[in-house]
């Protein structure tokens, strides 16, 4: 519930609090007095949009806040969901600058129009003449019937089926369309697939298929060279060893003659071994390296054909092209297997689509039940607010389809006179007739199921008497469960309120203002006699004033 509304600067208003009580709330005043200005701050924290023309002082900024009672709403969730702060009185705050800039807050956190209007949905709803066109609304037709059939929760329990059965469809399109160009791009993955198949495709490949090649291009040059140096050992004329074996053997006589002589003795010793192993190692090496014309073929092929798909693929190494090959594979695997999947997910869809088909038609089969009920009860309750031949007519139509509610559309259908045929609201009933209606719904929607507070702006336009009596009899039933807050013009109406709220207009230096007070229950015998006759109340008209208010017991 609306407990505290505090207005700063804003259009008449200087500054102002309200705080509300907990069922009927009645606001009376003069045409122009300010009813809807108050109405107009309201909706900034219900994430209207700002305009600087509000700013009653256009050097300050102005302030809108109000505090509201929500332990009842189960609204928790929203609060995790939007990462706010969660308390059971919840403050919301609307500022505009002088300057246009808008800033909102909930439990002082920041926070975006967007999330405003989610919030204040489950807070206020705000009923005037314009707002009959939620009767047009599908949810609101479904809420009202649903409520009477006690399957509110039941259908909560469908849309949640029907939202994996809508998931799952989605999931199988995707497949479907994956699947059908999967058809297309098997055959180019696959030959990409097997032309990274015909390499060696292992890190340091590529160097050593570069050196293979290298050697083979190159053998007879490297051959040349082997046997000269073979020759420069132990061949030919000129040779190392010879003439250091005759150095060994010089060194050998002086070993008897020092340790000194010993080492290098021994040195020489290791050095003619060490080349002597050379030279075996050169001529085996001669003896390998032999000039193959094919294999020069098969590894340039080789290389080749790496280096091509290195460029093709955008790789800079063997590593890349190993993960483009394990990519190109697992797109083979998923074509592989998505006909399975397919197949899967169609069963899946099968199941839950006859499981869904049998909540709604359980759900269809409630509402058809009471549809009957809502028809009579709101008939009469129309009759006793003078429109007994009104007829509301709620048609129940089966669909081919599913949808979030169901399997049904519901139309509502309405003739407020004998004799007319039922059409479209909008067709055949004027402002008052659909207020009167939306009323009747709303009363009926309150006693089944929780409603924020709800805000009536004149809906007693065009009624007098005893119609806006049994109005407000209406509104003070609907205020025993819920918080009720009703502007308007009529005594019989205004007698009905638990709190009575009064704006006025009065002038201050030179500037006129507007000013919302609580009445006392004298002032409210005095404020419902000026309603009821014309400059000063008469005793007559203090008397029926007293009468009306006792009538609210």
């Amino acid at each position: 519930m609306l407990k505290k509304l505090h207005i700063k600067n804003y259009a008449l208003l200087e500054e102002v609090t309200i705080g509300f009580d907990k069922s009927l709330t009645v606001i009376t005043g003069e045409t122009g007095a300010g009813k809807s200005i108050m109405l107009g701050a309201l909706g900034l924290v219900l994430g209207e949009r700002a305009d600087m023309a509000v700013l009653r002082d256009k050097q300050k900024k102005c302030i809108v806040e109000a505090s509201f009672l929500i332990d009842s709403y189960s609204l928790e969730n929203f609060f995790t969901e939007n990462e706010l702060d969660y308390e059971a009185e919840t403050t919301i705050r609307r500022e505009i600058a002088p300057d246009g800039k808008s800033r909102a807050f909930i439990n002082d956190t920041p926070v975006n129009l967007n999330v405003l209007k989610s919030l204040s949905q489950f807070l206020i709803d705000v009923h005037s003449q314009h707002e009959t066109l939620l009767l047009n609304q599908a949810s609101f037709r479904f809420n009202m019937v649903d409520a009477f059939a006690n399957c509110i929760e039941e259908r909560k329990q469908y849309n949640g089926f029907f939202v994996q059965l809508k998931e799952k469809e989605k999931k199988l399109n995707e497949l479907l369309t994956f699947e059908q160009q999967a058809k297309k791009d098997f055959d180019y993955y696959q030959f990409q697939f097997t032309e990274l198949e015909q390499v060696n495709l292992k890190e340091g490949n590529l160097q050593q298929l570069e050196q293979e090649y290298d050697t083979l291009n190159n053998a007879e040059f490297i051959k040349q060279n082997l046997v000269k140096a073979s020759a420069s050992i132990d061949g030919g004329e000129e040779n190392i060893l010879p003439h250091l074996s005759a150095l060994k053997s010089s060194l050998a006589q002086l070993t008897r003659y020092g340790k000194t002589y010993e080492e290098l003795a021994a040195r020489v010793q290791s050095v003619y071994i060490e080349l002597k192993d050379i030279s075996a190692e050169v001529d085996n090496v001669n003896d390998k390296v032999v000039f193959d014309q094919q294999k020069l073929e098969d590894i340039t092929t080789q290389l080749d054909l790496l280096n091509r798909l290195l460029k093709k693929h955008g790789a800079s190494n063997e590593q890349e092209l190993i993960k483009v090959k394990a990519e190109i594979e697992e797109k083979l695997s998923q074509f592989n297997s998505i006909e399975e999947q397919i197949q899967k997910l169609q069963t899946e869809i099968k199941k839950l689509n006859e499981s869904v088909w049998t909540k709604a038609k359980a759900l269809s089969d409630k509402r058809k039940k009471v549809i009957p009920v809502i028809q009579t009860s709101v008939r009469n309750m129309l009759a006793d607010l003078s429109m007994p031949n009104a007829q509301l007519v709620i048609n129940c139509k089966p669909t081919e389809t599913l949808g979030n509610y169901g399997s049904d559309e519901l139309q509502f259908l309405f003739s407020a006179n004998k004799g007319l045929p039922l059409s479209e609201l909008h067709k055949v009933a004027s402002g008052g007739e659909l207020s009167r209606l939306m009323l009747c719904l709303k009363s009926h929607l309150a006693e089944k199921t929780a409603l924020p507070t709800i805000i009536f702006d004149e809906i007693d336009t065009g009624v007098s008497g005893d119609v806006a009596h049994k109005i407000g009899t209406i509104l003070l039933k609907m205020g025993s469960t819920m918080q009720v807050i009703a502007i308007t013009h009529l005594p019989q109406l205004a007698s009905k309120g638990k709190q009575h709220l009064f704006v006025y207009k009065q002038d201050i230096k030179e500037q006129t203002q507007s000013e919302i007070k609580t009445l006392t229950a004298e002032e409210r015998v005095v404020e419902i006699a000026k309603m009821l006759s014309t400059g000063k109340p008469t005793e007559s008209a203090l008397l029926n004033a007293k009468e009306l208010l006792s009538l609210r017991n």
